[in-house]
């Protein structure tokens, strides 16, 4: 079995040291130019190793094919991680640092003398005795998610191309902007991709294979109040971040938020309050795993706004709420032929798996709601969006062999 770990720690280094982060507040895709300087620099990595068919689509995703070496007519098989990372820490100059042979204790952190990784706050990183522990350096995130899942995806085509006697079909590798904004899978991408099924590589522990994931609206609430002096402002004055105070007030907070759920339960999450006395605009997502969860979490959303609005007739408050992405379950549940096959490769790779509802989402989920089914598989990552993120090099190696063993069970499959 090759070895990987090397390459593939000096992937998710040069890779986590460029600057992708994404702005839900921009129009354009990618949603920051930033994101080019990594879609550009895995351009020509993949036209360094050999693949063919390398683009980078006007909407801002590469696309490449490892082209297939079983002389059988197979199925095509896609690859997919997302280059942006997520908005709400901190993301440029980030300095990766790796801890050798974690030894079970605390990590400290070189840039953040106070900030302390442990066991306790990550339980999963107790398992990990002996493993390269890869963090940032205390006040950026690292951004494994999903640089880990490139990383994997690049150490596992080049050695595929560098192996053309490993028998599988064609391959289509996608890197997509803009996945924790909602908005990586373009409406023309399942047909740039060309794939009759895929896996994204952005999942957690090692042998994770996710099936079933949260639904997820996002909705935008505007709040217009009525702007004087305030000098001059009894009885005239409607503050609009008074208004928007007394809407977070209103909704549950024991019940409906994310710091308060786990399991399968869903939440009303405000990530973002902008604005000034004159107007706000509040920002948040909801999220459930079953539809009509959903649609009744925007619906309390609305009355809120309903309820805040009858206590100020004199301002004007705005509700939208636009679908982002679905349980994948819907689709999946009907044809579970990929969560077989990432389970066998599973066990080829001598992987223990298994499967969990994920409270999130990823790039497969719209695609297998657009009709490519998009299961997701583990990385590694761990305590992602903030300075405590870190990853395992030995699950990104056991995630390469997984990959491995998916392209060869392609070819292998068939001839059964």
């Amino acid at each position: 079995m090759p070895h990987f770990d090397p390459e593939l720690e000096e992937r998710l280094i040069r890779y986590a040291s460029i600057d992708t982060q994404s702005d839900d507040s921009s129009a354009t895709s990618p949603s920051t130019e930033r994101q080019f300087d990594l879609l550009r620099l895995l351009a020509q990595e993949l036209r360094d190793i050999g693949a063919a068919d390398i683009q980078i689509t006007d909407y801002g995703v590469v696309l490449a094919t490892i082209p297939a070496t079983a002389s059988a007519e197979l199925p095509v098989m896609g690859w997919l991680a997302h280059v942006d990372t997520a908005p709400g820490f901190a993301a440029s100059g980030v300095k990766p640092v790796v801890h050798r042979a974690y030894d079970g204790g605390m990590i400290t952190f070189i840039d953040a003398p106070d900030l302390i990784l442990s066991p306790e706050q990550s339980p999963y990183l107790g398992q990990k005795i002996g493993d390269d522990i890869i963090t940032a350096s205390g006040t950026t995130l690292l951004g494994a998610d999903d640089k880990a899942g490139i990383a994997i995806i690049m150490t596992a085509a080049r050695h595929l191309l560098a192996n053309p006697s490993i028998l599988h079909g064609p391959i289509r590798i996608c890197f997509t902007p803009d996945e924790e904004i909602g908005r990586g899978v373009n409406p023309r991408l399942p047909g740039d991709l060309k794939a009759d099924f895929a896996f994204t590589l952005d999942g957690a522990e090692r042998g994770e294979i996710v099936y079933e994931t949260f639904s997820a609206d996002a909705a935008v609430v505007t709040i217009t109040g009525v702007s004087i002096h305030p000098g001059q402002a009894k009885d005239k004055l409607v503050n609009a971040l008074h208004l928007g105070a007394k809407m977070i007030n209103t909704l549950p907070q024991s019940t409906q938020t994310p710091e308060t759920t786990d399991g399968r339960q869903g939440f009303i999450h405000i990530y973002e309050m902008n604005g000034t006395g004159s107007e706000a605009e509040l920002k948040f997502i909801l999220r459930d795993f079953e539809i009509d969860g959903l649609e009744a979490r925007g619906a309390l959303l609305r009355q809120v706004c309903e309820t805040v609005q009858r206590t100020e007739p004199r301002a004007r408050i705005e509700c939208t709420i636009k679908a982002q992405y679905r349980n994948m379950r819907y689709w999946l549940e009907n044809d579970m032929t990929p969560i077989e096959l990432a389970r066998q490769a599973c066990q080829k790779a001598g992987v223990e798996h298994f499967s969990i509802p994920i409270r999130g989402g990823t790039d497969g989920s719209r695609l297998t709601e657009r009709g490519v089914p998009t299961p997701n598989i583990f990385t590694g990552m761990a305590m992602i969006h903030g300075p405590l993120e870190w990853v395992s090099v030995q699950d990104m190696a056991a995630a390469a062999h997984v990959c491995l063993a998916l392209a060869e069970l392609t070819a292998s499959n068939i001839e059964k």
